[in-house]
């Protein structure tokens, strides 16, 4: 494991709030996996046995319906953590996991983190609150379903993407476009139709480049309730 991965995995919501040397003990026992893109991590249905934190790139959660379709669950980047829960339950994981770019990964085997409770207390409001975030996320994804059209979420998506305050900026579209679409509850072509739209809200697609012209703007467009148009 290189200091670098032990910095990023100390920084997650998951261990940050950990003593040091309960980190530490924790990530002796780690071990640290790359995939290339497209490569599986682990599989809907397999026993669930470990924690993961990624390190590097970015990690998709989907779960195949029974008509065949993908439905993306969630996107992890750098800091994330997943698969607590099922973990130490020692339940199915309910979801694959793929690597969407060429990633690394911290894995922690459940069992050594629930020998570790037993010294460090602390470590059990950690698990609750890595899964009250993951609830929360699921929440915020439900509500944005169902109260924002599909160029807000794109809105919010990019907002959140960019690493400058305010004025104008340009981000880099993290992975293709088609998975952008999933996390956002929507089909290819309707992604297409709402970057389309954006354009009136100063954002221009090249590539896999979104310029934006006033991220304040567009924060607001995200923001702004659709049902408020029938009251003016």
């Amino acid at each position: 494991m290189l200091p670098e991965d032990r910095r990023i995995a100390c920084q997650s919501l998951l261990l940050s709030g950990l003593p040091e040397d309960s980190r530490e003990r924790l990530l002796d026992g780690a071990h640290v996996t790359e995939f290339d893109r497209g490569g599986t991590i682990f599989l809907q249905g397999e026993q669930a046995r470990s924690i993961y934190i990624v390190v590097e790139g970015w990690v998709k959660l989907y779960r195949i319906a029974p008509s065949g379709a993908e439905a993306v669950v969630g996107v992890f980047t750098r800091g994330r953590s997943f698969g607590e829960a099922v973990a130490f339950r020692s339940d199915l994981y309910p979801v694959s996991a793929e690597a969407v770019t060429p990633c690394r990964v911290i894995r922690i085997e459940a069992a050594r983190m629930l020998r570790q409770i037993e010294h460090t207390p602390g470590l059990a409001t950690a698990i609750l609150s890595a899964t009250f975030t993951h609830l929360h996320s699921l929440v915020a994804q439900v509500e944005g379903l169902k109260a924002r059209t599909g160029a807000q979420r794109v809105a919010e998506f990019l907002c959140e993407l960019a690493d400058c305050g305010e004025g104008g900026c340009t981000v880099t579209l993290p992975y293709d476009k088609v998975l952008i679409a999933g996390r956002l509850g929507m089909k290819p072509e309707s992604l297409s139709r709402a970057f389309a739209k954006l354009k009136h809200h100063g954002v221009t697609i090249r590539q896999n480049n979104a310029t934006i012209d006033d991220l304040a703007a567009l924060r607001d467009y995200a923001e702004d309730d659709p049902a408020a148009a029938w009251t003016r």
